[in-house]
């Protein structure tokens, strides 16, 4: 490997006689068998031989995190010493980054065992509650637990037992939560988690049994709250602004599609899979986590022309089922808050602003679009996957004037 990246031989020498140069020299490998473009790899070439000259890995024993953080802080002094600005190549953060993966990939990385939350054994029994006898979808039960572990990891700060719980205390932190910024939705929920929580850990005789009934969440309103997305002539610009060569314009351009045309969520964006588009079929196959189904879509033109041109120009052909990947290598599936920040960067560099910049605002969109040419409730329900009528009702508050004119309306109209 070092052969096919240098040509001088003095270079070439410091790099084939350094310390673990085997080691060094297989991990390139298996870089680029990843993807890894020959500019990243001469760039890694040299970061993995001054971590290896600062490291003592001849005797096989596994390196402890802690070690590579002290070695990355010698490494820091270093540079310092030769005056080196302190960042990309020559940062601390970049030393220990390669370095950890490095040792990752050669099975010689004793890593940080994560701390066990305070009371983790109680919100495992409660997670197995929700799923084996409430039999509720795994995001209620993710978020539910959530909010009880936060909760938890706060009252053991307290230095109390759980059987010493006072609804002062439970008070106590949803007044803390609702100073650092909670939404009055976001209290709702917070205080429903709670409230079941405690209802089960009274049952188990955890706690008292009175807890439960005493939690109150703020009131909440029919409608307080409207769905807030950009108008569809931004979204329309939003699409347009990725019509280029560029690979990343070309991955967000399929995305933005689905978000915009289909209104799905951002975790079913991520868990699409190769195999949930339908080619001969000319369908999408959406997993819809809350309900915990399938859902079927006709793949229209322009979203397929979008898929496809992303699948041809810029999808690495590797063994990963994950429509979505990252653009650099190692490539692995882009994960959901990488959707996010992909969707608020973009409608920010093009001044569209609306109360919430995620993914989830063009879902907002898509519903108003179609309210606004005519479609019934049930029609939009079905198409954003909604469970019930109840919770697309509030779009109706968006555009009343449209739910009084029907139109004929084509999915292609969209763009």
């Amino acid at each position: 490997m070092f052969g096919t990246l240098f040509h001088y031989p003095r270079v070439l020498a410091r790099h084939r006689n350094g310390p673990s140069a085997d080691d060094r020299e297989r991990y390139l490998a298996h870089c680029a068998k990843g993807g890894a473009a020959r500019s990243t790899l001469l760039g890694l070439a040299p970061e993995l031989l001054a971590i290896s000259r600062r490291l003592a890995l001849d005797n096989g024993r596994l390196i402890p995190s802690a070690e590579v953080e002290m070695a990355a802080d010698r490494w820091v002094r270093y540079q310092r010493r030769h005056q080196r600005v302190l960042t990309g190549r020559f940062s601390r953060e970049r030393f220990i980054q390669t370095a950890m993966a490095w040792l990752r990939f050669l099975g010689r990385l004793q890593e940080r065992q994560p701390a066990t939350p305070p009371f983790a054994d109680l919100v495992q029994r409660f997670d197995s509650y929700l799923r084996d006898e409430r039999g509720l979808s795994s995001h209620t039960i993710h978020n539910r637990c959530w909010h009880v572990q936060a909760f938890l990891c706060w009252f053991s700060e307290q230095g109390s037992s759980i059987g010493e719980m006072r609804l002062e205390q439970v008070d106590a932190f949803l007044a803390l939560r609702r100073m650092q910024g909670l939404s009055r939705v976001s209290m709702a929920s917070l205080a429903g988690a709670l409230r079941s929580f405690f209802r089960y850990a009274g049952e188990q005789m955890w706690c008292s049994k009175n807890l439960a009934g005493g939690i109150e969440g703020p009131r909440l309103f029919s409608h307080e709250t409207l769905p807030a997305g950009p108008r569809w002539e931004d979204v329309q610009r939003l699409i347009r602004s990725t019509d280029t060569d560029n690979p990343h314009d070309i991955r967000d351009r399929a995305i933005l599609l689905l978000l915009a045309v289909y209104g799905l969520r951002r975790g079913e964006v991520v868990g699409l899979t190769l195999g949930d588009v339908d080619w001969e079929h000319d369908l999408l196959h959406v997993s819809r986590p809350k309900q915990r189904c399938k859902q079927d879509y006709p793949l229209t033109a322009e979203v397929g022309e979008a898929i496809l041109r992303y699948l041809e120009q810029v999808r690495p052909h590797i063994a990963l089922r994950s429509l979505f990947l990252t653009i650099r290598a190692p490539f692995r599936p882009i994960a959901s808050t990488s959707l996010h920040y992909l969707v608020s960067r973009r409608l920010r560099v093009l001044n569209i602003s609306c109360r919430r910049g995620g993914p989830h605002s063009l879902r907002h969109a898509c519903a108003t679009r179609l309210v606004a040419e005519g479609f019934s409730l049930k029609v939009i329900g079905d198409h954003l996957g909604h469970r019930s009528a109840y919770a697309t009702r509030t779009y109706a508050e968006v555009d009343l004037a449209g739910l009084r004119q029907v139109a004929d309306f084509a999915m292609g109209d969209l763009l």
